[in-house]
Order: C-alpha cells, then structure tokens, then sequence
C-alpha cells in the first residue's frame, strides 16, 4: 500500500471510529466539520470544504469510499508520487464540496467526491484496463466511469431524496477532467498575452552536456525502477531511458550502460 493511500484510509478510519463509539461526539464533528452551504458562505468555515471528506455515516458508506480509493488511488500514487497524488486528490474534493454547495444546502459528508476524481484520472490513464462488477462482470474502466458520469449529471439536476451527493460526485469527475487535461495548458495561454520576448541566441549543447544530462537522467530512472518497477514508468520515461542509453553508449568514454 503506498504512504498517501494508507494515510489517507487510516485517517479516514479513526474519524469514523470515534464518530461511532461517542454520539455526543459524532453530532460535534458532524456540526464543525461537515460540509453546509450557510456555513462556508456566510459563517466562513471554509475549512469543511476539506473535512467534510473524512466524515462517514456507515460502515457502508466508509467501505465502499475507501475500498474503490485503494483500488484505483494505489496505481496512480506509484506512478505520480505522493505529493502530486495528494495535491490531485484534495483539488477534487473541493472542487466537487464547492460545486455541491451551489446545489443544496443539505449537510454532505464523505470522500465520494475525491474518488469519483480518482475514478476518473484511472480512467484516462488505463482506459481499457477491465473493472469486475460484483467481482464478476468484467467491464472496461472507461465505460464504468463514463456511465457513472452520466449517472451523476442526470442526478443533479433531477435530485432525487436518496441521500446521495450527486452534485459533489459531478464536481470530482468535472475538477478531475478538467484538471488532468487542460491544467498543464495555462502557462502557455498566459504567454499569449505577454509581449513576446526577444529569442536568446540558440547554443547547441556540447557534447559533454548532453552526456552529463543523460547520466544525471538515468540514474533518477533507475533510483525510481528501484523503487516501483519499471512497469510503473510511464512511456515518456521509458522512452527517454532507451534515447539516453542509447546515447551514453555511442558518446560517453566510460562506456556507460
């Protein structure tokens, strides 16, 4: 299990067992710490748009969460690291307590949001990957998650009274996308509207650099094959390994291999 993941389940854990051992104290973290609308709007307890996500109401409720985060979130944290792994997890669930606070001013607890987040970042890794309903129906993640996606537009805006969040399991796969695929593109909008600069003048690198960056690049590969696998590097990686190795071979006088 890797850190963020069992951080994660273990924190999770403890709130819910103290919440199910104290009723007094479980109405207390239920009333400070579970996500209401009047409460981030007008009282500025903007610090549940992060907790709410660590209150469940059942052992249902915590299993289901932390058994589909385990699953899906493993994968993805070998392969992102732990820091952005967390960083992607807490951005989908506020993203989706903001957008379920524009829908209903109900009290929500529950991770459901950072995991339909995770779902879909797993998805758009591993599309044809197979997902076993009731561990027996083999399904492709891609068309799970799509469905639920489906599921969870339609449920929102025709809310049903099932107790179900559907709003903040929109926001996580809508934060979640929009995140994954369009994030990385805002630095070059913003050089749009930036008065261009002038080119420095183009230095080829020697020879000697290149071989000193390859070198370099290399052994943070292989520290990391080391560490995961090498089936956890990703194709750019696994790529820049061979062009590097090849490199280093045909230029580096110690014959580096």
């Amino acid at each position: 299990m890797t850190p963020a993941v069992k951080n994660i389940l273990f924190a999770n854990g403890i709130v819910f067992l103290m919440s199910m051992l104290n009723a007094q104290l479980y109405n207390f973290i239920s009333d400070n710490f579970a996500l209401r609308a009047y409460d981030v709007l007008f009282e500025f307890k903007i610090w549940q748009l992060a907790t709410y996500m660590f209150i469940h109401g059942g052992f249902w409720h915590i299993f289901f969460n932390m058994f589909i985060f385990w699953m899906f979130g493993t994968e993805l944290e070998m392969e992102w690291g732990s820091k952005q792994f967390l960083k992607y997890y807490f951005i989908c669930g506020i993203g989706a307590g903001i957008l379920n606070i524009l829908f209903t001013s109900s009290p929500t607890i529950g991770a459901s949001g950072a995991v339909y987040g995770i779902m879909v970042a797993y998805a758009l890794r591993y599309p044809d990957r197979p997902v076993y309903i009731y561990f027996l129906f083999p399904v492709k993640v891609k068309y799970l998650v799509g469905f639920l996606a489906l599921i969870s537009f339609f449920s929102t805006w025709n809310p049903q009274a099932d107790g179900i969040a559907h709003a903040a399991h929109l926001g996580g796969i809508l934060i979640g996308f929009i995140y994954l695929k369009l994030w990385h593109k805002i630095p070059s909008l913003k050089s749009i509207f930036k008065q261009p600069a002038k080119k420095p003048k183009s230095t080829k690198p020697t020879e000697d650099k290149m071989v000193e960056y390859y070198r370099q690049r290399i052994d943070e590969l292989l520290d990391k094959i080391n560490r995961v696998g090498y089936l956890n590097l990703n194709d750019d990686e696994k790529e820049e390994l061979e062009k590097g190795s090849k490199y280093l071979r045909e230029h580096d006088e110690q014959n580096y291999h």
